[in-house]
């Protein structure tokens, strides 16, 4: 009988054009080599060109999914991706926080790629207060660093402080994402516990189909953990991961494409 592979569980919501959300959560899991499984938070009409409509999941229907989940099959990494409000926020702390022993990753996700709101503004401080002191590794961009904590990164050498910024919110991790920085031939990120330091570099895709990098990467990270790497080699594993993915983008429909999350099938 073929062994079973990691269990990894992504609590985040929809992409009805498969780009980010739950849809690239679970293509970046089967292209990692582990069991996804899902939470969905919420349903977005979604396509290339932004989002239409968000319709959030009530409470209970994400505690019953995750305790379907978690109480049954188990799981040894959990990624957090669209929790819309507060009271969703609160919830799945709650059940972060009955789950111990599990690595958290927390993409704190604030907006789209299209610039459309994915957080409501009354749900930050819930992240701030409950969510992120659960997270193993937090990984903001550079606007959501700014939504968190008021810090702005205009240059490699900010990135610093905006990591010290947000590790003052309990995680045990920042990876602060700088591929919204304005110039340079390289995609630089900083991962940090505040002692260690590890600066990831990579080409810089000048590709205008990044959808879904944030979700892919976090992904890939959960990933990793769950396969026993420690944190700095997860990270590294799953930054080189989403660089190929990234080169790998494509047009669909009339506005931003997605990564390919299949691009080492394709290899």
């Amino acid at each position: 009988m073929t062994s079973r592979p990691p269990l990894v569980l992504t609590v985040a919501g929809s992409d009805s054009g498969g780009g980010a959300g739950v849809q690239a959560d679970l293509k970046t899991m089967l292209a990692l080599g582990v069991h996804g499984m899902s939470v969905l938070t919420a349903v977005t009409a979604q396509n290339s060109r932004g989002v239409q409509g968000v319709w959030e999941l009530p409470a209970e229907a994400v505690r019953a999914q995750y305790r379907a989940v978690v109480d049954d099959i188990g799981v040894q990494a959990v990624k957090t991706g669209m929790l819309a409000t507060a009271a969703l926020v609160e919830t799945v702390a709650e059940l972060l926080a009955g789950t111990p022993g599990v690595p958290v990753v927390v993409d704190p996700v604030g907006v789209s790629k299209h610039g459309d709101p994915l957080l409501a503004e009354a749900a930050l401080d819930s992240v701030r207060g409950k969510l992120l002191p659960l997270a193993t590794v937090a990984t903001p961009n550079l606007d959501e660093v700014a939504q968190l904590t008021g810090v702005r990164v205009a240059t490699e050498g900010d990135m610093r402080g905006a990591a010290a910024a947000v590790l003052a919110y309990g995680p045990r991790w920042a990876l602060i994402k700088g591929g919204h920085l304005p110039s340079g031939e390289e995609a630089v990120d900083l991962l940090t516990d505040g002692t260690e330091e590890l600066w990831l570099r990579a080409p810089r895709h000048h590709n205008r189909h990044t959808h879904g990098t944030g979700c892919t990467l976090a992904s890939a990270v959960a990933s990793g953990l769950a396969r026993g790497l420690a944190v700095p080699e997860a990270v590294r594993r799953a930054k080189e991961y989403v660089t190929g993915a990234l080169a790998g983008g494509f047009a669909l429909g009339e506005g931003i494409g997605p990564v390919d999350h299949g691009w080492r099938l394709r290899g």
